[in-house]
């Protein structure tokens, strides 16, 4: 497959376009798809690793102006160039977020509960933004996988006849997903989620605990909210949600099922991992899931529950 490899030149190239030099030109931690620069202290290239990649990157430049406008805190895109016409490699160059990325801060619990708190708010944002309100964004696919990838009693009997579950865990997953289904809408809204809104995509300045910003769109889509709590760790999920709910408006009460979404995506986003346990160091979080089940939550019109296999 086609490597996107910036040579020295390349990168000197981006940086005398956007009035930095060479020197000014440094390595940040590489992400799975894309490889990253700071341009002197504003700017941050991007550049992704292998073809693949790219429509990530056009996704990106589509949704990030969307998510700006609609209030979300998220740096801006300065530059766009898929066409290779100008350097050899196609590239991003967006603003700065100052500070750190959640997942490296070793912050207390109070502070951390205050970022994912603000970052509940900044969901409540992006999510007033559905097809309907939205101008045309053909970069963005919509979630509508119906296969048995979503339907948690499936797998949940697929594992149990592969040997991943023993009969009493299967049975005991499979009761709390009838509990769970009676309190999912039979049909979800459709809106644009971030799709991929982990800790390690939370920039954040650490004193006083301030999130700066929301990084990383390439997996942005149409779908049901909750998928967005799926990548949240169980522990700062109830402060997302009250951030959540503080901006939306919506009070415990009135929206008493966001829980039992929220926990319904944890528990199918982690059977669907469970088949795949090979070690991934490259990967800072344990939710990323096999292509072939790539949005296994989706609380829409969940099915009647079937038994088991032989138990």
């Amino acid at each position: 497959m086609l490597e996107y490899e910036p040579s020295d030149e390349t990168l000197a190239a981006i940086a005398s376009r956007h009035g930095t030099t060479a020197a000014q030109v440094r390595p940040l931690p590489a992400g799975v798809a894309n490889r990253v620069f700071l341009l002197g202290d504003d700017l941050v290239l991007r550049i992704p690793r292998t073809k693949r990649f790219l429509p990530d990157l056009v996704k990106e430049a589509a949704v990030i102006p969307v998510a700006l406008r609609a209030g979300v805190r998220t740096p801006r895109v300065v530059a766009f160039d898929d066409t290779c016409s100008v350097v050899d490699v196609p590239y991003m160059v967006l603003t700065r977020a100052r500070g750190a990325d959640l997942a490296r801060l070793d912050l207390p619990p109070s502070d951390t509960d205050r970022v994912f708190r603000q970052a509940g708010r900044e969901l409540a944002k992006l999510h007033r933004l559905s097809p309907d309100t939205t101008p045309a964004l053909p970069a963005i696919p919509t979630d509508d996988d119906a296969t048995d990838a979503t339907d948690p009693w499936a797998l949940t009997d697929r594992l149990l006849m592969e040997g991943w579950l023993d009969t009493e865990t299967a049975r005991w997953l499979s009761g709390w997903f009838d509990r769970l289904s009676k309190q999912l809408p039979a049909s979800p809204p459709l809106v644009l989620v971030h799709g991929d809104l982990a800790p390690q995509n939370l920039l954040v300045s650490p004193k006083p605990a301030q999130l700066n910003g929301i990084v990383d769109w390439g997996d942005a889509q149409w779908a049901d909210p909750a998928v967005d709590f799926a990548k949240v760790p169980l522990t700062g999920v109830p402060a997302m949600l009250d951030g959540y709910r503080q901006e939306s408006g919506a009070s415990s009460t009135t929206a008493p099922t966001w829980e039992a979404r929220v926990l319904w995506c944890h528990l199918t986003w982690a059977l669907g991992r469970l088949a795949d346990p090979v070690p991934r160091p490259d990967v800072r979080h344990w939710t990323p899931l096999p292509p072939a089940a790539s949005w296994p939550c989706s609380a829409s019109s969940p099915q009647p529950h079937q038994p088991l296999g032989p138990i």
